[in-house]
């Protein structure tokens, strides 16, 4: 690890002494360091991003980490998260140990753990990304969508529901896991389709495998009016979909690489982050 690029994010690190600390910490082993710079909106400025950085330090919540690893998805460099979020699935570093595990990532003493990421192809031209999920979901009042999903071009089901979410493992303890879905151990390589408030009797989520490719059409409204849909990335990134168009979402050629520095087992987290919920 020699060039370290570190993104903050400002609202949890206000006054960027933590960021500063880390940045320190990292020159005083002889390193190279470059902090992220963000636009007025606080978004990170993808063309300032310098070429040839070994890993990124995200500090902030798992959104940050989230956020950062889909703009970075196509540079290939593992990823550390420091906690100052709440639940902190992805974000393993606490403030406490601060200094000792940016030591021990300076050291070489971390292990990778990969995860899968999504890739949605929507038209001709666009295309996107995402670590957690996408979620395809009704847009304006409140109403039913009428959904057709197709798995490797066989019809797999028609709902009728608020939204359908596929979700990566890594995925499946958010939004996924709000809506009645299962939770999947993150290193596995499965896509998780779980309907949003679907207005049937069988609403249980549909486990597939990693290599199948899911299309999702928008069907019509009542009385054969045209729906309007909202599909987001990662709860950001927003694209319009409307009646009779189709969306294909399936795994990303690409990874978000993970740096562990600790040997804390996923079930160990999952029981410590949802202890009380």
């Amino acid at each position: 690890m020699e060039h370290i690029f570190i993104v903050t994010n400002d609202g949890k690190d206000k006054d960027h002494s933590v960021t500063r600390h880390i940045k320190k910490i990292i020159e005083d082993y002889g390193k190279t360091c470059s902090v992220c710079r963000k636009d007025e909106e606080k978004k990170i400025i993808e063309e300032s991003i310098p070429d040839g950085i070994d890993c990124v330090i995200v500090i902030g919540g798992d959104g940050s980490f989230i956020e950062a690893a889909r703009i970075l998805h196509d540079r290939d460099v593992p990823m550390l998260g420091v906690n100052m979020g709440t639940l902190g699935y992805l974000t393993e570093v606490e403030l406490a140990d601060l200094d000792e595990s940016i030591e021990k990532l300076l050291r070489g003493e971390y292990t990778l753990e990969s995860r899968m990421m999504l890739e949605a192809v929507y038209g001709a031209s666009v295309k996107d990304v995402a670590l957690n999920d996408i979620v395809v979901s009704r847009n304006g009042g409140i109403r039913i969508i009428h959904f057709r999903i197709w798995v490797n071009g066989e019809l797999l089901n028609c709902y009728e529901a608020d939204g359908i979410i596929i979700s990566t493992p890594t995925g499946s303890t958010a939004y996924n896991l709000s809506a009645g879905g299962p939770i999947v151990e993150p290193t596995a390589s499965l896509l998780v389709v779980t309907p949003i408030c679907s207005h049937a009797l069988n609403t249980s989520s549909v486990i597939l495998s990693g290599e199948d490719e899911i299309e999702i059409e928008i069907g019509e409204g009542r009385n054969g009016t045209e729906e309007e849909v909202l599909v987001s990335f990662d709860g950001t990134q927003m694209l319009m979909m409307h009646t009779g168009e189709r969306i294909t979402i399936r795994r990303s050629a690409t990874r978000t690489e993970i740096l562990r520095l600790n040997k804390v087992s996923f079930l160990e987290t999952l029981r410590r982050k949802m202890k009380g919920n």
